[in-house]
């Protein structure tokens, strides 16, 4: 096994150069100002197919014999290596047959439709990726096609690098000499190209690779000495929720590697929002990953000069309800409760009164009564102003039901109910 060096990247970039847009590495004053510390942002966002994933996808196609390419090519994608492939299908004039999990945004399925047009096929297999791929493996075998893998192969890391040989001559030429890069890891192809390049040629630069909490694949791999599939996954980081990463990019992660940090789904989404507020970036989960690292690494980052990779712009506007739901949880202002109810005529004016504080706000109320029964159970949303009003919450509530349930202390009821 053998790693990807800075000169294959260079090779990719000649071949790429003329297809991907060369994406703008641009100084962010209020992170810089956030986090006392010099943050640039590489804005992938702004690629043709607005994700990073162009790049291997397009080099990986290329390096193809033509004459195996005749029956077409197979992929399997969460979204943003699918729109890579169908982009490069239509341009080359190949046909794509794409694996999607039932689970992906629809708004990356209609993405995949728009860039590949005639040339792409889609199949919604698997509730993950992992299923989705398993899939479209077994399907390119039995029909001789060729599977574009979305991350595990050399071509693809190389051409995923490509982004970091711009990144690192676009600091140059700003006067930049950065100390830490951001990227997200889900497969591990982005991290892998990215350190492939920068440790061959600014080896001080460290390297720090971000996953969701609910997903950290590369780091259980780290834990195991070697991949390993994970039992179960939170796939709200779409983008990068991989249970196993693939050999090739382990090996170039324990190599090249300084750190992986985990982030939590909530700060993703605060993230997210914050982009959208702040700075006017659209954000997917993957793509705001970096970013939200930025909150855990504060205090190792501070006076530093810091890249973050903004890995994908690819977010269903759809999902925002959800993205603000688990953003306000995370930050300790929204709960839920399962409290029981006096059914008596008063009972709920009683808990306004007495219960909620002068700025708390009943955002979900679901209650049905039951015959025959002094008390029924009620559903209960409730948004706070404060984080530390809280506790006299809790206090007030346990005076009026001993027995209500936190629902975040119950992650089964909490599913099940929220």
């Amino acid at each position: 096994m053998d790693l990807i060096t800075d000169a294959e990247v260079k090779c990719a970039y000649q071949v790429l150069k003329e297809v991907v847009s060369h994406t703008p590495l641009q100084y962010d004053r209020y992170l810089s100002e956030k986090y006392e510390a010099t943050i640039l942002l590489k804005r992938e966002d702004l690629q043709k197919v607005r994700s990073f994933k162009l790049r291997g996808a397009y080099y990986a196609i290329k390096k193809i014999p033509r004459e195996q390419l005749i029956n077409g090519v197979v992929c399997a994608s969460a979204g943003n290596h699918a729109q890579g492939v169908a982009y490069t299908s239509r341009e080359m004039d190949i046909f794509a047959i794409i694996f999607m999990p039932t689970t992906t945004p629809k708004q990356k399925i209609a993405q995949v439709e728009f860039f590949g047009g005639n040339k792409v096929s889609i199949k919604l297999i698997g509730d993950t990726f992992d299923a989705s791929a398993k899939a479209a493996k077994e399907f390119a075998a039995k029909h001789t096609m060729t599977f574009i893998d979305p991350f595990d192969e050399s071509n693809i890391i190389a051409g995923q690098g490509t982004l970091a040989l711009e990144m690192m001559l676009d600091a140059k030429k700003k006067g930049f000499e950065p100390d830490y890069i951001l990227a997200a890891i889900g497969g591990g192809g982005l991290i892998s190209g990215i350190a492939s390049y920068v440790k061959n040629t600014n080896p001080a630069t460290k390297i720090i690779g971000i996953e969701p909490k609910g997903a950290p694949s590369m780091q259980a791999a780290f834990d195991h000495a070697g991949p390993v599939s994970l039992k179960q996954i939170d796939n709200f980081v779409d983008g990068a929720a991989v249970k196993k990463v693939g050999s090739l990019t382990y090996f170039h992660a324990k190599n090249y590697l300084d750190a992986v940090t985990v982030v939590d789904e909530g700060l993703v989404c605060a993230t997210i929002l914050e982009l959208y507020a702040k700075q006017a970036i659209v954000a997917e989960p993957a793509g705001a990953l970096s970013v939200a690292a930025l909150e855990v690494l504060k205090e190792k980052i501070k006076g530093k000069t810091v890249i973050c990779v903004i890995s994908g712009g690819n977010n269903d506007i759809s999902r925002m309800a959800e993205i603000e739901e688990r953003s306000l949880v995370y930050a300790g202002l929204q709960h839920y409760f399962v409290v029981n109810f006096p059914q008596r005529p008063g009972a709920l004016k009683e808990f306004v009164s007495k219960v909620l504080g002068p700025n708390d706000d009943i955002t979900r109320f679901e209650y049905t009564k039951k015959i025959n029964r002094g008390t029924g159970p009620v559903v209960l949303g409730i948004l706070l102003r404060k984080t530390n009003d809280l506790s006299a919450l809790l206090l007030r509530l346990s005076e009026f039901d001993p027995a209500y349930i936190n629902l975040q202390t119950a992650p089964s009821l909490y599913t099940l109910l929220v």
